[in-house]
């Protein structure tokens, strides 16, 4: 049974809930605790706003392959990266946070070599982030990256990589990268589509041969 005061909501066709009148205090404490269970349970906070999902096969699969293929193409960028997964970023003065499929510093790499502890209220928030949407999303995400300022996010949900910018505290859509400039990240949904036929090392090799022209 819900708490008084504390609305609950089942999502259809989704592994989510999300509940409403919610306080900062809870949200940490669920963030603290989730975290030190090894819980794989995502939370997104927005003023008062949660949403819980446990995330299904098929999502941590994109995931991961998204990911490897964002390494391959830093590698033969040479671009510098420091991946953070599906850390928490949050920022209590905004009331809100949650945790990416994947992110990354890229352009801010170099300055944040070395960091043990990360503050949002004073360090720069990922450069990018990676959105993988295969069920309904229960949130808008959008929003609360917005607010906590990541400048780009792919967006992936089977078909397309779709890359959005933050321009004046929305993001709008995109061609090209902004953490890897002149590449265009739906060419990476050829590569994705090659599961479940082919490994992920596979995968990550033929990414790696297109990318060098072979």
């Amino acid at each position: 049974m819900a708490a008084r005061g504390v609305n609950v909501a089942m999502i259809p066709a989704s592994p989510a809930i999300w509940l409403d009148g919610i306080s900062w205090e809870t949200y940490e404490t669920l963030v603290r605790e989730s975290a030190q269970g090894g819980s794989h349970v995502r939370i997104t906070y927005d003023q008062g706003r949660m949403a819980m999902m446990s995330p299904l096969p098929i999502h941590e699969k994109w995931k991961q392959l998204i990911g490897r293929l964002i390494e391959v193409l830093a590698e033969e960028r040479a671009v510098p990266l420091s991946a953070y997964g599906s850390t928490t970023w949050k920022r209590e003065d905004l009331q809100r946070g949650l945790e990416p499929d994947q992110c990354y510093y890229v352009q801010h790499a170099p300055a944040m070599l070395g960091k043990v502890e990360i503050d949002l209220r004073r360090d720069p928030p990922p450069d990018l982030a990676v959105e993988i949407e295969h069920t309904y999303p229960v949130l808008n995400r959008l929003h609360v990256y917005a607010s906590l300022g990541i400048p780009e996010v792919w967006r992936y949900e089977g078909k397309t990589v779709a890359v959005l910018g933050l321009v004046e505290g929305d993001y709008e859509a995109r061609q090209t990268s902004i953490a890897f400039p002149d590449f265009r990240p739906d060419e990476l949904h050829r590569f994705l589509a090659m599961h479940p036929g082919q490994f992920d090392g596979e995968i990550a090799a033929a990414f790696r041969a297109w990318l060098r022209g072979e």
